[in-house]
């Protein structure tokens, strides 16, 4: 193990003292490296730390080639010894995503043998893509496991194995590692080739939640979340289901099945308020039976309604029927119909004179136009008379 990952030796570490070796500007920003640090830098999956060093922030940290290089918004002077330090609530909120993410891909690899293929950490939740298909039903019993070895808070092993130890050990990784690699021990549901820091206990991790499970390639993403991440998501979809209770005067348990009932009602009301629709634009039809190029505005009316309402009036007139609803500031939806005249044409030109998105059948015309109610009705009046 180096001695200067301080990460490495105590992953609880936050604060610690360094002597500056080099300090080097580019682009605004400076490239600090250190005889010895407790910054992790990204790698694994897991984003770097944050924190200060010596007075300034510390906005990146990478390591190239065996180098650890601390991005900061400040100059530092060589040679001179630095306080650092680590910001806590980001590197145990990493911690406790990073170990949770191991049991429950050692678990999967144990039970179906498929391996963890993609990993990320985002700013809100934790992906994992998984080489294999593993059924939805399962998911719950997984999580459930995950969960009791959490609350078993049994300590979690770390150590740097020989390149001999390792030809010894089941250790999961993608692929075959030589030299000293480190290892992460879950006992009993993990042991893992790996970088990243992680908790001492499982207790640590607190909980973790299985937000969803599609399908991805050949396999699954999975996206999860644990600890605080776990609380505070869990607390918005709680306050979520509060006003959903409010709205249709549901306890939390039943707000399901009220949602499933109201939107059956939905469904029952669409289909009334359908037939009512269909009535009306029967007596539209039947009060402009005989015109000719009819242009009809109709208030609130559904792209769907004036699809049925221009079917209706394309029967009962002569030309074309143009049926629309809308207003000058938002725009008007607009269907047309005819049974004599190809609306194609017409489409194109409303397209390229009025801004218009719209196309269709020879016979059958629908779209949008953002045009005043004035600009609509001249340009329908200028058309060739048919």
């Amino acid at each position: 193990m180096d001695p200067r990952a301080l990460y490495y030796q105590d992953s609880h570490q936050t604060a610690f003292e360094a002597r500056v070796l080099t300090c080097t500007e580019e682009k605004g920003r400076y490239l600090v490296t250190l005889d010895n640090t407790a910054f992790y830098p990204e790698g694994g999956g897991q984003p770097a730390d944050r924190g200060t060093l010596g007075g300034v922030n510390v906005l990146d940290v990478q390591e190239q080639e065996g180098t650890i290089i601390h991005t900061c918004d400040g100059p530092l002077q060589p040679e001179k010894v630095v306080e650092g330090h680590i910001q806590w609530e980001r590197r145990f909120d990493f911690m406790q995503q990073h170990s949770g993410e191991h049991i429950l891909s050692g678990l999967i690899h144990a039970a179906y043998g498929f391996h963890n293929v993609g990993f990320h950490m985002g700013a809100d939740t934790v992906t994992i893509d998984f080489d294999g298909m593993i059924p939805q039903e399962d998911i719950p019993a997984l999580e459930a496991k995950v969960n009791e070895a959490i609350w078993k808070n049994f300590p979690v092993k770390t150590w740097f194995a020989t390149e001999e130890e390792l030809s010894r050990l089941p250790y999961r990784s993608k692929k075959p590692l030589s030299g000293v690699v480190r290892l992460v021990e879950f006992p009993g549901y993990d042991l893992c080739a790996c970088c990243g820091t992680h908790v001492d206990n499982t207790g640590e991790i607190g909980l973790l939640k299985i937000l969803s499970r599609v399908k991805f390639h050949q396999g699954v993403r999975m996206e999860m979340v644990c600890g605080g991440r776990a609380l505070r998501y869990l607390s918005q979809v709680l306050e979520q289901n509060r006003m959903v209770c409010q709205t249709f005067s549901a306890k939390p348990l039943e707000t399901g099945a009220a949602a499933k009932k109201a939107q059956e009602d939905m469904e029952t009301l669409k289909y009334r308020v359908g037939a009512l629709e269909n009535q009306i634009f029967d007596t539209i039809a039947e009060a402009h039976q005989g015109a000719h190029n009819l242009v009809l505005f109709e208030d609130s009316v559904s792209p769907d309604g004036l699809r049925r309402l221009a079917d209706k009036l394309g029967a009962s007139t002569t030309g074309f029927c143009f049926v629309l609803s809308g207003n000058d500031e938002e725009g008007y939806r607009f269907a047309a119909n005819s049974k004599e005249q190809d609306l194609r044409s017409l489409a194109k030109e409303m397209n390229r004179t009025l801004h218009a998105r719209g196309g269709g059948k020879p016979e059958f015309i629908q779209g949008s136009i953002p045009a005043t109610k004035e600009s609509i009705e001249a340009f329908l009046a200028s058309l060739p008379a048919m």
